[in-house]
């Protein structure tokens, strides 16, 4: 009779510890959230490389659960992407491009913000206390010259958004590098594909970072091929598309670096501690076909500088 008893209460034991014990790994189990703008091919790239950095630090399936909102390009939609990783208790959360990092930072103060693809975080206001990340910013009047050297511009059209405040940013410095370049920019205030006829009487077309103007680039892009407008961007995945020119951070080195400081915030440090990283991987996109349909000649030392030629 003992010996029975003794038998029937090892399996209760079995029987309530099993549950605990499931329990126990789900509460270690940290929740990333990310905030990824619609269906913009650079931070796509981004993310690819940031799931895959988060793996190499050991932060795979198991033991982290990535939460993905991909909100349209609106000040609304990424608030409330914003809201919603706040509401499911995400441990840390990741932002893509400036308009959701702000976002982010705008309804926590608490969570961790890791960043990247913020052209110029100093200038949007996005290093908080509880923010880090890596900045995606380029030299504008690199990208002007090298424009400039394809096609010698007098008026040079501005593809930004008043609500997207890096491309504000963006298009204040091309204005302050009219005399150095010997050009004047007219601005194309652009937040959706119907906005794109604005789009006239200019020689050359430059596109910022804006999240509304990649969701719509074809449509741009679209307008600058019936006017042979040239086109140059600061943010890569329109050059498939048929941008001219594209120099912009490599989004590899963006997602990885990202993964490298999400792990170690994840691990317990503080985003305070963990200083603003630059690119050291810049690319150079040259769509060579699109210009010679065009009809314009790309410099021969242009070409052998360009990490990537599209013939």
């Amino acid at each position: 009779m003992k010996r029975r008893n003794l038998t029937l209460i090892l399996l209760l034991n079995l029987v309530v510890l099993a549950p605990v014990a499931s329990v126990t790994a789900s509460a270690a189990e940290k929740t990333v959230g990310v905030i990824m703008t619609g269906n913009i091919p650079y931070y796509r790239d981004v993310h690819k490389a940031f799931t895959e950095g988060l793996a190499a630090e050991g932060l795979g399936p198991g033991a982290v659960t990535v939460v993905v909102q991909t909100p349209a390009p609106e000040s609304m939609a990424w608030t409330n992407a914003a809201r919603k990783l706040v509401a499911v208790g995400a441990d840390i959360i990741i932002s893509y491009g400036a308009p959701a990092t702000i976002a982010v930072i705008s309804e926590t103060s608490d969570i961790p913000v890791v960043f990247a693809g913020v052209f110029d975080p100093q200038a949007v206001g996005v290093m908080k206390a509880n923010s880090t990340g890596i900045s995606s910013k380029v030299p504008v009047a690199s990208l002007l010259k090298s424009l400039k050297s394809i096609a010698n511009f007098s008026n040079l059209g501005i593809v930004f958004s008043d609500s997207e405040k890096d491309t504000v940013a963006q298009a204040n410095e091309v204005k302050q590098l009219e005399g150095s370049f010997n050009f004047r920019s007219v601005r194309f205030n652009i937040k959706k594909a119907t906005d794109t006829p604005k789009i006239a009487n200019v020689d050359a077309l430059f596109l910022t970072t804006g999240c509304s103007a990649m969701q719509c680039v074809s449509n741009i892009l679209g307008v600058a091929r019936k006017s042979k407008i040239p086109t140059a961007t600061t943010i890569g995945g329109g050059e498939a598309s048929g941008v001219l020119l594209t120099i912009s951070a490599n989004p590899a080195e963006q997602g990885r670096e990202a993964a490298k400081m999400a792990a170690r915030v994840i691990r317990g440090a503080k985003p305070s501690a963990l200083p603003l990283e630059h690119p050291r991987k810049i690319d150079l996109t040259i769509n060579l076909k699109e210009a010679n349909e065009m009809g314009f000649k790309v410099p021969f030392d242009l070409l052998t500088a360009a990490t990537r030629v599209i013939k």
